[in-house]
């Protein structure tokens, strides 16, 4: 199948835009989402923050793979020309549709032939036909949408903990076993499985980007670190930077500038950022009206 011509496709150097998937994807998928770099620009170097996600992935041209959840800031160079489209399922609910457990996927990229019994080729292909980067990424998410249909249901444990880890970035771990009346050792262990991290991990990683999120929007642009901590739902400055170093390796006013020299209108992520900011405005941590 011969690939599209994609000689108008790009409009920016590089970009990364995010959309909600459709209804049916909802519970088990947080955003599509491509990104792309334009093929007279110089390579971009992207850095990628541990979101407590597992992916699918495709750059156009090539065969899909799964990303497990990352423990630590990746980076990767983008050639000139890439165009990369994803699927992000929510924490926790890729288990079921890849048919393996999320603890075995960290910090790994694994071909989907290895989970897919040999159809990612004609996907693969599929995608590269595709007449528009959007879409490619929908062609992706309709092949997601079939295996989810085939899945499993989600774990309903880690599945209410998850929601309750989004809502409250300040005390949510303290409170999960007894609230869903499970013994720490259960809890840990079906998050393992399902997700590919402990809670306590996962609620640091949300709470991250609960700070990333208020850093980019709108007048919170201009605001302190301090300010940002408090809103994040961090003690002090102190520990978002402590925070900032164990998840991305960098302080957190070096991260942010980075995503400041690269992030722009081009850049979208608010499928991923509007329920943080939510949570952290229903508990008196942000005013939503600014957001």
């Amino acid at each position: 199948m011969p690939e599209a011509d994609r000689s108008t496709w790009f409009r920016w150097p590089q970009s990364y835009r995010e959309r909600l998937p459709r209804p049916e994807l909802a519970p088990y998928v947080s955003c599509v989402w491509v990104q792309e770099v334009a093929p007279d620009s110089p390579p971009f170097a992207f850095q990628s923050v541990p979101n407590g996600c597992v992916e699918v992935v495709c750059v156009l041209g090539g065969l899909p793979h799964v990303v497990g959840i990352q423990s630590g800031l990746t980076r990767e160079l983008l050639a000139p020309g890439t165009v990369m489209v994803g699927v992000r399922f929510r924490p926790g609910a890729a288990a079921p549709v890849l048919r393996t457990s999320a603890g075995e996927l960290v910090d790994l990229t694994v071909a989907c032939d290895d989970l897919w019994r040999g159809s990612a080729l004609p996907v693969g292909e599929l995608l590269a036909a595709a007449g528009s980067p959007q879409e490619a990424a929908s062609l992706l998410e309709a092949e997601v949408l079939r295996r989810v249909r085939a899945a499993t249901e989600l774990d309903p444990v880690v599945r209410s903990a998850v929601g309750m880890l989004v809502l409250d970035p300040a005390n949510a771990v303290r409170t999960l076993t007894t609230e869903l009346h499970i013994s720490d050792s259960q809890l840990r262990r079906r998050f393992m499985t399902a997700v590919g991290c402990p809670p306590k991990v996962l609620h640091r990683t949300l709470r991250f980007w609960g700070f990333l999120a208020l850093a980019q929007s709108g007048p919170r642009r201009r605001r302190s670190l301090a300010a940002l901590a408090g809103s994040a739902g961090y003690a002090d400055q102190a520990h978002l930077a402590r925070e900032s170093v164990a998840i991305t390796g960098v302080a957190p006013s070096e991260l942010l500038a980075g995503i400041e020299r690269n992030c722009g209108e081009n850049h979208i992520h608010a499928p991923t950022y509007q329920p943080l900011l939510r949570a952290r405005a229903l508990n008196g941590y942000a005013d939503l009206s600014t957001l």
